[in-house]
């Protein structure tokens, strides 16, 4: 009985200091060190959450661009851009916007997997967002 009692503590005690205080701690040092990540890299959109820039949304209309359809997890938010490049003939046909106009914007939010010398890429949410808020008339009524 003595043996049990000591076992019943030592578990009583562990799932104290794993369970609660340990995810306090690391939850308590991640939103004072780093409080955008540690709150899901949330994108507002008029006050509403609307995605995360870390995770792929579903973007599947023909007015905005796409993430990538089946490539690896399937959750990566971002696109190259020659990936972007290629998609900007079906977004003119839809929105109208000169293709000229949506070259920019991805210039715009191009970044390099390695400072200036990695892969070229663009965040898909991003670059949408970016279009909604320049385009509301064409995007009006996709936007919920």
């Amino acid at each position: 009985m003595k043996n049990l009692s000591a076992a019943v503590r030592l578990t009583l005690i562990s799932v104290v200091i794993c369970g609660l205080v340990f995810p306090l701690v690391m939850t308590g040092i991640g939103q004072v060190a780093m409080p955008w990540q540690a709150n899901g890299s949330q994108v507002y959109y008029e006050g509403k959450s609307i995605g995360s820039d870390l995770i792929a949304q579903n973007f599947t209309v023909p007015v905005f661009f796409h993430p990538r359809n089946g490539s690896a997890s399937g959750v990566d938010p971002d696109i190259t851009m020659s990936d972007a490049i290629s998609q900007i003939p079906r977004i003119h046909n839809s929105t109208g916007i000169p293709e000229s106009v949506l070259n920019a914007t991805l210039l715009k939010y191009r970044q390099y997997t390695l400072f200036y010398f990695g892969t070229p890429y663009v965040n898909v949410l991003d670059v949408n967002l970016y279009l909604v808020k320049s385009y509301p008339s064409i995007y009006e009524p996709y936007i919920q």
